[in-house]
C-alpha cells in the first residue's frame, strides 16, 4: 500500500503533460537527459523562428506569467454544505478564493468539458487593483490576503497610472489565468472576455497567443451608458467590448432565430407557408445578357418586358422550370411585376447572423443597478453587467443539456442568475461554476451596511435570491437552483517541516499526515479534485464492518478515514468494500484511501492491500 505524499496533494502538473505529448509526437527528441533541442530544431525544420526581432507583445514578468500558469497548486477546496443550496443534488459549483489557485485546482476534474467562460476581469483604470500575486507562492499569498494565516503588515497596493508599470501588472494578472482558462475549455468551447479600451488592444494581442489569432471570432460592442456631458476631451466613451475566441472547433453562433410573421398560405400550397420576394436583380442587359428577355404569363399572355438596368433573376431555362413548379407569382395588374415564392421549410438558415452591435438587445448599465436593487433589495454592487448581455451571449454558444458556463471572476454572479434564467425558460439545464475573491467591501459601502463582508457573500445571496424568485413566480418549475459552496484552502494533507531542534516531537506530530481539524468530507474533496472527479459527483455512504465507508462518483473512488483498523477488522471490511465495487461495476480504474495511521501494524496494512487486489482492485492508497 502505496503512501500519499504532499505530492498527490498538488494540482495537475501541466509541465509533466506537455512534455508527454512532445514525446508522443517526437519521440527521438528526447534522451535520458531530457529534451534534445537540437533534434527537435532539425525535426520543426524551418519554422523553428530564431531571428532576434519577433512580431508579439513582451512586458517585465511575462515569462514568470507563464511558469506561474505551469506550478501546481498545494491548495485544496474545502466543502461547506452550510451556505450551499441542495448540496447532495445540485450540479452547480459557487467556489471562494483567488482564481488563479482554483483555475489550476479544476485542472484534472474539468479540463476539455467547459463550453463556454465569460470573465469582466478588473479594468485597468488606474485605481485600487485587488488580485495580489506573487510568484513564489500565490496560494501563501490568498490565505494572508484572506486573513487565514498571519503575516504582520502584508497588504495589497494600488495599480496607479504612476506606478512605471501600469500596463505590466494587469497583464501579469490577465495572462496566467487565460492559460488556465483555455484547457478548461471543449474543443468545441468559447470565451467571452468584457473589457473597455484600456486594455483592449493588449487584450487581443496575449488571447492570439494563448488562443491562436485564427480562433478569433469577433470583438463584440454593448452599449453600456447614453452620452455624457462631463467627458474631458468632448468624447464620451459609452461604450465597452466583449471579446470572443473559440478553442478551435466551435460550429459557429446559432445566431438569432429570423421573424416569420410575415410566411402565409394564402393559396394552402403544400409546400407550406412563404412569402412573395423580388425577381429581378441589380444588373444591366449588357453584362448578364442571357437574363435579359420578356417573360410571358401562360395562362393569360400577358408580357412583362425586362429592365435594361435591373434583368430577371434567372435565366430562360431556370424560369419555365420555376413557372411549371407554380414558384411565380403573376399579379392581377399587368402594371405590376411577378414575384417569387420564397419557402419557409426551404430556407438553409433559419436564424440571422449574430451581430457585433449588441444594441437592441442589452440594456444599459442602468439595467444591471436596477437589477441588483430589485433583487438584494439595495444597491450593493457597482459596475455589475446587466443580465440581458449574458442571456444574449450564452444562448448563442451552449445550445445543448448539461452545458457548463464558467465565470471565474463572478462578482455580483450576473452569470449564475443569466444561466438560472435561461434554464427557467427553456430546457437545457445549463450547469454553472462561479468563482470569486472574497474582497472584503468597503466598511463605508451600502454592501457591508446590508451584512456583506465580502463580494463572495454578494455573489452567494444573489443566487439564493434569484433561486427563491423563480420558486415563487413559477412553482412547477423542477430545475436544478442550488449550488455548492467551496473554499480554497491549504492542502489536508500536512508539510513535511521538521523542527530540527525536537526531531521526536515532529515525528509524533506527523504520525498522521492529515491537518489537524480537517473533517473526512474535506478529505473526501480533495481526494476527488487530485483524482480527476467531477466535484458535484455523487457520494454514498455505507457501514462496513462497523466503519463509514464512502463511494465516490458510482465506485471510482472508494475511502475509509476511520481511525482504528485492527488485524481482525481487514478482512471483513475488505470484502465489503469488494461487494460494493462489483455492485456499482464503475467504468473507469477504482482507487481505495485508507487513513495510514488507522492501521493496528503493517501486517493489517499489507492484508487489506492483497484481499482488494486479489479481487481485481489494484489501486490502494493511504494518507
Amino acid at each position: 500500500m502505496e503512501k500519499m505524499t504532499k505530492q498527490d496533494g498538488k494540482s495537475l502538473d501541466m509541465v509533466k503533460g506537455n512534455l508527454e505529448a512532445l514525446k508522443t509526437i517526437f519521440p527521438e527528441a528526447f534522451t535520458e537527459d531530457g529534451v534534445n533541442f537540437e533534434t527537435l530544431r532539425q525535426l520543426l525544420g524551418d519554422e523553428v523562428d530564431d531571428g532576434e526581432e519577433k512580431y508579439g507583445l513582451n512586458w517585465h514578468g511575462k515569462k514568470k506569467a507563464r511558469q506561474i500558469a505551469l506550478t501546481p497548486s498545494l491548495g485544496t477546496l474545502r466543502p461547506c454544505p452550510e451556505e450551499s443550496v441542495d448540496w447532495n443534488t445540485t450540479q452547480n459549483l459557487f467556489i471562494e478564493g483567488d482564481n488563479l489557485e482554483v483555475l489550476k485546482l479544476l485542472q484534472k476534474s474539468y479540463a476539455n468539458k467547459v463550453k463556454m467562460i465569460y470573465i469582466d476581469p478588473p479594468y485597468n483604470t488606474g485605481k485600487e487593483f485587488i488580485y495580489p500575486d506573487k510568484f513564489q507562492d500565490n496560494l501563501d499569498t490568498y490565505l494572508k490576503y484572506t486573513g487565514q494565516k498571519d503575516d504582520e503588515g502584508f497588504k495589497v497596493s494600488s495599480n496607479t497610472e504612476s506606478s512605471g508599470r501600469y500596463h505590466t501588472n494587469w497583464l501579469n494578472m490577465i495572462y496566467p489565468r487565460l492559460k488556465l482558462a483555455r484547457n478548461l475549455l471543449r474543443d468545441d468551447g468559447v470565451i467571452f472576455i468584457s473589457i473597455d479600451d484600456n486594455e483592449s488592444t493588449n487584450l487581443r494581442i496575449i488571447c492570439n497567443d494563448i488562443f491562436g489569432e485564427e480562433n478569433f471570432i469577433g470583438s463584440l460592442i454593448w452599449k453600456r451608458r447614453v452620452s455624457s456631458a462631463m467627458a474631458d476631451n468632448n468624447v464620451s466613451s459609452d461604450h465597452d467590448y466583449v471579446v470572443c475566441y473559440q478553442k478551435g472547433n466551435l460550429k459557429g453562433f446559432a445566431g438569432f432565430e429570423k421573424d416569420f410573421k410575415r410566411y402565409s398560405n394564402p393559396d394552402n400550397d403544400k409546400r407550406g407557408p412563404w412569402i412573395s420576394d423580388n425577381l429581378t436583380v441589380g444588373m444591366n442587359s449588357s453584362m448578364r445578357p442571357n437574363q435579359a428577355y420578356d417573360l410571358v404569363d401562360p395562362k393569360t399572355g400577358s408580357t412583362y418586358p425586362y429592365n435594361p438596368n435591373r434583368v430577371w433573376a434567372f435565366i430562360p431555362e431556370t424560369m419555365n422550370r420555376m413557372i411549371a413548379e407554380g414558384r411565380i407569382i403573376f399579379p392581377d395588374d399587368p402594371a405590376k411585376r411577378p414575384m417569387q415564392k420564397r419557402f419557409q421549410n426551404e430556407l438553409n438558415n433559419t436564424h440571422n447572423p449574430f451581430s457585433t452591435l449588441m444594441l437592441d438587445r442589452v440594456g444599459l448599465n442602468t439595467e444591471a443597478t436596477r437589477t441588483i436593487q430589485d433583487v438584494m433589495e439595495r444597491n450593493v454592487f457597482e459596475y455589475s453587467k446587466p443580465v440581458s448581455l449574458l442571456k444574449t451571449l450564452v444562448p448563442q454558444i451552449c445550445v445543448s443539456k448539461n452545458d457548463i458556463v464558467l465565470d471565474f471572476f463572478a462578482g455580483s454572479c450576473v452569470t449564475a442568475h443569466a444561466v438560472l434564467d435561461l434554464n427557467k425558460d427553456g430546457d437545457d439545464n445549463l450547469k454553472f461554476v462561479m468563482v470569486q475573491l472574497p474582497e472584503p467591501c468597503d466598511e463605508k459601502s451600502e454592501a457591508f451596511k446590508g451584512g456583506y463582508k465580502t463580494i463572495a457573500d454578494i455573489g452567494k445571496e444573489r443566487i439564493r435570491r434569484v433561486a427563491a424568485k423563480i420558486k415563487e413566480e413559477t412553482p412547477l418549475y423542477q430545475g436544478d437552483l442550488g449550488f455548492k459552496v467551496f473554499k480554497l484552502d491549504s492542502s489536508n494533507i500536512q508539510t513535511w517541516n521538521p523542527d530540527r531542534d525536537d526531531l521526536e516531537q515532529t515525528l509524533l506530530d506527523h504520525a498522521d499526515h492529515l491537518v489537524e481539524g480537517r473533517s473526512e468530507e474535506d478529505v473526501l474533496y480533495e481526494l476527488l479534485l487530485k483524482r480527476g472527479v467531477d466535484l458535484t459527483v455523487p457520494i454514498e455512504q455505507k457501514e462496513v464492518s462497523g466503519k463509514a465507508v464512502y463511494s465516490i462518483g458510482y465506485g471510482v473512488l472508494f475511502t475509509c478515514l476511520d481511525t482504528s483498523i485492527s488485524r481482525d477488522d481487514v478482512e471483513s471490511l475488505a470484502q465489503g468494500i469488494v461487494a460494493w465495487h462489483e455492485e456499482l461495476k464503475p467504468e473507469s480504474d477504482t482507487q481505495v484511501v485508507f487513513r495510514d495511521s488507522a492501521f493496528a501494524d503493517d501486517i493489517a496494512k499489507t492484508n487489506m492491500t492483497a484481499i482488494l487486489e486479489q479481487n481485481g482492485i489494484a489501486h490502494v492508497r493511504s494518507l
